[in-house]
């Protein structure tokens, strides 16, 4: 792992995509569909991004499970698709141990064995998490419970910038321990904007003795104003800089993307600078922008695939 900073590596000129090795590994997150439209635009998503040759890729699951048949008959079609490596997230908000083994066997009745376990929240943001009386308390407990249905791939969740729910920094990075020490192969962060909270999360991780893969979570933005609310909902700072390069953009939706493409490009490019070789995009079920970043990172389409459809928000 490279040495870091708490400043982000400059791009220029420390990266160049032009120069840019085939070095990168990337995987993607999608979320089950909502009614024909939505299905049709995944499935187009998922055959862009196929060719990418992901490492895998993460289907979402709702809070407190609302989205657990969507959730099952989305990973079973995207598994039809091997080259997929297809991840289905799981989580124990208002389940009984015994619900989260029985929703596990589901998917491994799907030949589904990569799973990202999670906590999950309990409501609204600001809402205190509650277990189940007869569930698992925490993310942690999760991982152990799940290795002991099967030997699962599982990936956990990281917070460059603090859980909301965390008591400090050094608490938030015990927790992520735990999970790693329960059984966990690697952990994904949220999404964040600022390349230096990744360096100083991950050269604290590794202080504590973390040595699992810490894959940063990249979220493309297309809709500044969509994503600034859910930043602030999970804590995540957004720069100045990138208000200002959105501004006066909202009826402007190819440009929107354009601009978009550029920013995370360069973003990963920082990242790419720091020692960071894996990437996974928070895609929205669209194709567009992450399949710019890919190919503006090294990665090349080794099948052909659809177009994927315009991203109009």
């Amino acid at each position: 792992m490279a040495p870091s900073n708490d400043q982000a590596p400059d791009t220029k000129p420390g990266f160049a995509f032009s120069d840019c090795p085939d070095d990168v590994a990337v995987s993607f997150e999608f979320f089950p569909p909502k009614g024909p439209k939505g299905a049709e635009t995944l499935r187009k998503t998922a055959a862009q991004l196929e060719g990418y040759s992901p490492d895998f890729v993460s289907v979402t699951y709702g809070a407190g499970g609302s989205t657990q048949d969507t959730t099952l008959a989305t990973v079973a079609e995207l598994n039809e698709r091997p080259a997929l490596n297809v991840a289905s997230h799981l989580t124990c908000v208002g389940a009984s141990k015994d619900t989260v083994h029985q929703v596990a066997e589901q998917f491994l009745e799907r030949g589904i064995t990569r799973i990202v376990a999670l906590r999950g929240d309990g409501g609204p943001p600001g809402t205190p998490f509650e277990p189940h009386p007869e569930g698992y308390r925490n993310a942690a407990e999760l991982v152990a419970g799940l290795q002991k249905v099967a030997d699962f791939d599982i990936s956990v969740a990281a917070y460059p910038e603090v859980h909301p729910d965390a008591v400090s920094a050094e608490a938030d990075i015990d927790n992520l321990k735990r999970k790693l020490d329960a059984g966990a192969n690697r952990a994904i962060t949220q999404f964040f904007f600022r390349p230096e909270a990744f360096f100083r999360f991950r050269d604290k991780a590794v202080a504590a003795g973390i040595t699992a893969p810490i894959i940063p979570g990249i979220l493309p933005v297309s809709n500044f104003k969509s994503a600034k609310k859910f930043a602030q909902s999970c804590g995540a700072q957004v720069p100045a800089s990138m208000e200002k390069l959105f501004t006066g953009l909202d009826d402007d939706a190819q440009l929107r993307t354009n601009v978009a493409t550029t920013l995370a490009a360069e973003f990963c490019g920082q990242l790419y600078a720091g020692g960071v070789r894996d990437f996974h995009f928070y895609t929205l079920n669209r194709a567009e922008i992450t399949s710019g970043v890919c190919h503006l990172l090294g990665r090349r389409l080794t099948s052909a695939a659809p177009a994927p459809e315009k991203e109009t928000a």
